[in-house]
């Protein structure tokens, strides 16, 4: 039975010229301190093509002559004294049944291995993120030509990065994908709900990011897939706030963002709620201004949409609201035009979702026109309004606060699904479960 892993990369091998060789690169473990070492996490682009996480590997893909494609992969080979301190091993014998590598060798073996392998190929394509092998790619290109006699042909070599090939196909996500981001989400939909049902005035911004942590761990995520933002009052005017160390103060809004990550795939939602509980009506007046501007983008999802279409829609819904509070002054035409809205709107509003928080692919086709929507994508949308305490020219009631709402979107064959819906978004919803006994 083929795979997953077969399957993706007969795929990549399908989109390459005939005459491809690739190199992919996983990545090592990073020491923290002397011999304590940071958690491994592989990178993406080999885990998807592998599935193989372990450190100091790397995979040789490539088709011969009858069209069959060839997968080495070169790992760390089995130690038991390494082991015993850190953790099994594949080994060589394991990257061919457990992994089904065609072949496998030691890592120490790459060189030798390369050298036999890389013989007849004109496109080099290669997926090295962290630059491991950025002083040996030149020299692997030329081996053949350097080391063959002088009547024989020589092949010259194209090296392309194969991100140009490989990230687009990752764009659209399988139905095990989809499963997968799905399962994240679901932990995450109870993680925000916690925090939610403990946030209160006088609790700090750690102990709320712990809780969500707590969690998700119930789901067996056991990593983030980005750090948590748990950010009060003015706090949340720093977009990628982490310090996490603030104590909360009844009369502001917290803003956290937050999303775990399961089987090596990410969520990422955002909730904006008083800490108290209970609107003030600035606090509601801008806070429904985003949850319009969210809504109406998410309306908009569907297979054919062009991606700017999102944030298009939700920058005039926000810049009409701001208009009608005051914040903004002129007709809608004049501040489209100008893009004052910029100055309170600050960021973009959505990216990718998949095995990283902000996943890979082109936003735009091969003429560079926006992508358009098609089933199995999965993205975020993200308007947020933002009012640091500094606007002083803006009303007192408005300042020190950030409010940002994201949900994780997957497009279905006519449509969409607002795969986070299930945390509150709406002012009743938000104050009925902040206030409940439960």
């Amino acid at each position: 039975m083929t795979s997953l892993y077969d399957q993706r990369r007969h795929a990549l091998m399908n989109a390459l010229p005939d005459d491809s060789f690739v190199l992919l690169a996983g990545y090592q473990q990073k020491v923290r301190s002397k011999n304590i070492k940071y958690h491994f996490r592989q990178d993406n682009d080999f885990l998807y093509l592998t599935g193989f996480n372990e450190p100091d590997a790397v995979a040789l893909l490539y088709k011969d002559s009858h069209d069959q494609i060839h997968y080495t992969l070169l790992c760390r080979p089995k130690d038991s004294a390494q082991e015993v301190s850190f953790g099994e091993r594949a080994g060589v014998e394991g990257a061919v049944t457990k992994y089904g590598a065609t072949a496998a060798y030691a890592i120490a073996e790459l060189e030798t291995v390369i050298g036999e392998q890389l013989t007849h190929q004109h496109h080099l394509f290669i997926s090295d993120e962290l630059g491991r092998f950025n002083d040996k790619i030149i020299s692997w290109s030329n081996l053949q030509r350097t080391s063959t006699s002088f009547d024989t042909p020589k092949c010259y070599r194209t090296i392309t990065p194969l991100a140009k090939i490989l990230h687009p196909l990752r764009v659209i996500k399988d139905a095990i994908e989809q499963r997968a981001i799905k399962a994240a989400v679901a932990a995450s939909i109870d993680g925000h709900v916690a925090v939610m049902r403990a946030c209160k005035p006088s609790i700090n911004e750690a102990q709320l990011a712990a809780r969500f942590n707590y969690e998700i761990a119930k789901h067996g995520a056991n990593e983030v897939a980005y750090p948590n933002i748990v950010a009060s009052g003015n706090n949340a005017c720093c977009l990628h706030y982490e310090e996490n160390c603030s104590q909360t103060l009844s009369g502001q809004m917290l803003l956290i963002d937050a999303g775990a990550e399961l089987n090596h795939y990410a969520s990422d939602i955002t909730r904006t709620y008083p800490v108290n509980g209970k609107f003030s009506a600035a606090q509601a007046t801008i806070y429904q201004i985003v949850l319009n501007a969210l809504d109406a983008a998410i309306a908009q999802v569907k297979p054919g949409t062009a991606w700017n279409t999102l944030y298009d829609t939700c920058m005039r819904v926000m810049a009409e609201g701001l208009l009608e509070t005051g914040l903004l002054q002129g007709s809608i035409e004049e501040v489209m035009a100008t893009q004052s809205y910029k100055r309170f709107t600050v960021h973009k509003t959505g990216h990718w979702l998949g095995m990283d928080v902000h996943d890979v692919g082109p936003y735009h086709d091969d003429n560079g026109q926006w992508r358009t929507l098609a089933t199995g994508m999965i993205f975020t949308i993200e308007p947020g309004i933002y009012i640091p305490e500094s606007f002083d020219d803006v009303p007192q009631e408005y300042r020190g606060m950030g409010i940002r709402i994201e949900d994780d979107i997957l497009v279905t064959l006519e449509g969409h699904e607002n795969l986070s819906a299930a945390v509150p978004r709406t002012i009743t919803a938000i104050e009925a479960m902040m206030n409940s006994n439960e």
